[in-house]
This record gives structure tokens, sequence and C-alpha cells, in this order.
């Protein structure tokens, strides 16, 4: 079988690997789309996602959708539609009960977290524990399918800030997570969805979404103490500073894109007079569940994915996934 593996700093493979045989317990998935993430980009262009840095070749990928291809206990029919909820949690720790994606010791596809690597999607056959397995809608297109990791995500973020029925919510940065957290916000009903990013094209997608107001930086003023749910989408120190301004009195920050692991410049000053609530948010727990109904009743999510590319022009797909005035979401197909 082929499979897309990083050897290191922009250098990827689309190289032989043998075919997996699935031990107990395990199934064997032929997958057709595997997006690409902003930790793939990190792994690619830099060696390294944060802290965690390459030490083996590695197969990027934990957005997926494909069919199954060999199940042995057989429960699932060879072709069978399904996504993949993509973590494998720690043992189990008091106070975490709900919260099994904290846990620590568990590990993520496509991860250089764990030695060694948890391999990711990104090859022609991949062995998934059957728990794993989300069988699809027959409503919901592959290719869609592959939305549902990191649409969970955004459904996650949401649910942490604890209700915006009826608020005013602000997603500062309008990539692929940031567009998605529109259209969880909206799903959850929020009155009124504010949308910012330095580049016009991301504002666009975002109207397309439910945002009801944009704001290009560094041209648009957000006023301070205007929404009262504010999802900081961007990773960059200088958003959480505007999204603390932004947040009104007695609000909620809620932290979903991955901010550097290192000391970074942030103006929290505001945070304490005001009496802000700020979350972080990791992955998710169990709404890859409700992310793959949302997209089974809905194709608005479509124009999340701008692009969809061979695994074997990886080079250029990764390439376009960068440039946020380009693309969306970028698939690749396998």
């Amino acid at each position: 079988m082929k499979a897309l593996v990083i050897h290191g700093k922009e250098d990827i493979r689309w190289e032989d690997r043998e075919v997996p045989v699935p031990g107990a317990g395990e199934v064997r998935l032929r997958v057709n789309y595997v997006g690409i993430c902003g930790s793939d980009l990190h792994y690619y262009f830099h060696g390294a996602n944060g802290e965690y840095t390459i030490r083996e070749p590695l197969a990027p990928g934990h957005e997926l959708s494909g069919v199954v291809d060999l199940d042995p206990s057989g429960r699932l029919a060879p072709g069978t539609p399904v996504t993949v909820h993509p973590a494998r949690y720690g043992p189990e720790v008091p106070g975490l009960e709900d919260r099994p994606h904290l846990r620590p010791g568990g590990d993520y596809f496509g991860s250089a977290a764990a030695d060694p690597h948890r391999q990711g999607g990104a090859s022609e056959f991949l062995l998934v524990e059957e728990r794993m397995i989300r069988v699809l809608p027959e409503s919901l297109p592959l290719e869609r399918a592959a939305l549902a990791e990191p649409l969970a995500v955004a459904i996650h973020a949401v649910n942490l800030a604890e209700g915006v029925a009826g608020k005013r919510v602000l997603v500062i940065g309008a990539g692929p997570i940031g567009l998605l957290v529109v259209a969880a916000a909206k799903q959850a009903g929020a009155a009124v969805i504010g949308a910012s990013d330095v580049r016009e094209e991301p504002l666009e997608r975002a109207k397309a979404l439910g945002a009801t107001e944009t704001a290009l930086v560094g041209r648009d003023a957000i006023d301070d103490e205007s929404f009262d749910v504010v999802f900081e989408c961007s990773g960059v120190a200088v958003a959480l500073t505007q999204a603390v301004r932004a947040a009104r009195r007695a609000g909620t920050v809620v932290q979903v894109g991955m901010l550097p692991n290192a000391d970074i410049g942030v103006n929290l000053a505001p945070m304490l007079a005001k009496e802000l609530t700020i979350r972080g948010a990791f992955r998710f727990s169990t709404e890859i569940d409700d992310a793959v109904r949302m997209l089974a009743f809905s194709d608005a999510l479509d124009s999340v994915i701008s692009h969809v590319l061979p695994a074997a022009d990886a080079v250029a797909a990764f390439e376009l996934a960068r440039d946020s005035s380009a693309s969306a979401k970028v698939l690749l197909a396998l």
C-alpha cells in the first residue's frame, strides 16, 4: 500500500508500506480522505508541533473518512462508510470521569507526542480499534465526513462556554477551526456571531456559515466589552489580548487556538476587573457523535472544504493549506 510519511522538516514522501493485518479488536479501513490540520502543517514545515519533535517517520492525519475493508469479527461489513474518533485515552483519573480526553498517557492519530509515534491516517489502509469507529449515516458523503473530527473540536469549544443561545459571540481567527466554531455557535443558537481575521477571504467564508459581523484586523476596530463569549481560534498572543478586551464583564473567553509552548506577551489585566472566565479547549470527548449528526443533516459545511488534492501531491497540498487567503480546509484523497 501507499502511505504519506513525514521524515523531517519539509521532507514528506508518498512511499510503500506493508498492508497491515488486523489483530483482536481491530478493523482495517480503506481510507478515502484525510484533512490537513494545523498540527500536520507544523510537523511538515517545522519538523515539530510545539514541544513534540518528529523522531521517526510519521504518517500524519487524524481527520479522516473511509470504508471498512476487513473486520475479522464480522460485525462491520466491507464497504461500510465510517469516520474515526482518533484518541486512545490514558488510565482513569479521579475527577476526570467526564473528561477522558484530559487523562495523561493517551495518544492521538498522527502525533509525535508518544514514543514510538502514533501513526496517522494518511495511508491507503489503516488499522483502528473497533470502539474508535463511527458508522456514517447514508446521507453523509465521505468527503464531508472528513470534517467530523475538527467539527467535534469546535462543538466541544462551544460546549465549554456553557450556553451561547441568545448571546453575542465573537470568533477570532476564521481558519478552518474558526469557521467550524462559527457553524457550531449558530447551531447552538447564538444571536449574533462576529468574526475577525487578518485576511478578507476567511471573513467571506465566515459570513457564508452564519457570521453576521466581521472585522478585518488592522482596519476594523472591535469595541471593548462588546461580546458575551469570545472564541480565540488563531493561537496568536495578540489575539488573546484582543479576546480579553472584547469580552463583556462576567463574560467568557474560550482559548481554542494552540498557543506556542513559550512565554508570550499577553495583557490579561482587564480579566480581573471584569471577572472573566477564561477556559482552555483541548480536543473533545464524545462530541464527534454530535458532529456526525450535524454533518449528516446539512450540506452547509461543504463550503469549509476548499480543495481536494491527491495524496501524491502532498507538497502542493501542504503549501496550499497554510495559505488562508487561498484555502480553508484542504483534504487529501487517497
